[in-house]
């Protein structure tokens, strides 16, 4: 356990209504996407908010874990298609650019390989497509029994482009994959954990935040050095092959930290006392 918590001295920056911030249990951010009149749909503002937010949690210490959730019946519904039309029709849309430029991608989640920090995803609703791309890159996912995920972009002429693709071919395999993406077709919760393998619990619609808050709690009940730097491997893992990887991981910043810090002579110490640990903030990098 750790003796550093105080959400008191937490300021997160300035952000609009449409977005939610709150520190419910120690050491653990909650993020709500909240325009449910429009079922979460991503706005430039909202997208601005959540790299603005998710950056200052990256650089606050004692923060370890993000959840993401969304407000009212369901958890996003993408992009909104409406604005999207009106830049499409202006003249001035630049979506190969935007894409190619964007460094972490839809709702700046969909690509963030940056942190070293556990992403959860409490899915309260139904998700479709850049609803879909985040979930997709957050390290472990809830799902309410009642969720439906859809990548419909080929139904309205556009391309699930952020990040999506790669990550689902990974997980789901080539032909599973391409059954969402060909057909744009939903498919249910347990199918999206049984089938496609890209949620990993599905539980009652009134447990999704608790079960997630509960994940969240047995994550901060280990080393924030270790957590930080095994979720650094598995992202190295995505962009090298097996021997780089390692040696790549072996010599991060985040393994130094690890090696060098306090907490892993207080894991050690507290095996060999029979004690829990008190893990410490890890140092910044």
């Amino acid at each position: 356990m750790s003796s550093n918590w105080d959400p008191l001295v937490l300021h997160p920056p300035p952000h609009s209504e449409h977005l939610k911030v709150e520190f419910p249990q120690d050491h653990v951010m909650l993020i709500t996407l909240n325009r449910p009149n429009n079922l979460n749909a991503i706005t430039p503002q909202l997208t601005k908010d959540i790299a603005t937010v998710l950056g200052w949690f990256d650089d606050q210490t004692s923060l370890w874990v993000v959840i993401i959730t969304g407000s009212g019946r369901a958890f996003c519904a993408g992009a909104d298609l409406k604005a999207w039309l009106h830049n499409q029709s202006s003249g001035t849309a630049n979506e190969q650019e935007d894409v190619a430029s964007s460094v972490h991608g839809f709702a700046s989640i969909s690509r963030r390989h940056t942190s070293c920090k556990p992403m959860i995803a409490a899915v309260n609703g139904s998700a479709y497509g850049g609803g879909v791309e985040m979930i997709l890159n957050c390290d472990i996912v809830i799902a309410s029994e009642d969720a439906v995920f859809a990548l419909p972009e080929v139904k309205r002429g556009v391309l699930a482009a952020q990040g999506v693709i790669p990550r689902l071919g990974r997980v789901a395999g080539h032909q599973l994959a391409s059954e969402m993406l060909l057909l744009g077709n939903s498919i249910t919760a347990i199918q999206a954990r049984d089938r496609f393998r890209f949620v990993n619990f599905v539980v009652n619609k009134s447990a999704v935040l608790s079960t997630a808050l509960d994940i969240a709690r047995q994550v901060v009940m280990n080393s924030p050095d270790s957590v930080q730097s095994s979720k650094e491997g598995l992202v190295l893992a995505q962009k090298h092959h097996f021997e780089d990887a390692v040696q790549t991981h072996s010599l991060s910043l985040v393994s130094k930290r690890l090696y060098h810090g306090s907490n892993i002579k207080e894991g050690l110490a507290a095996f060999s006392e029979r004690r829990k640990p008190r893990w410490s903030n890890p140092a910044k990098l």
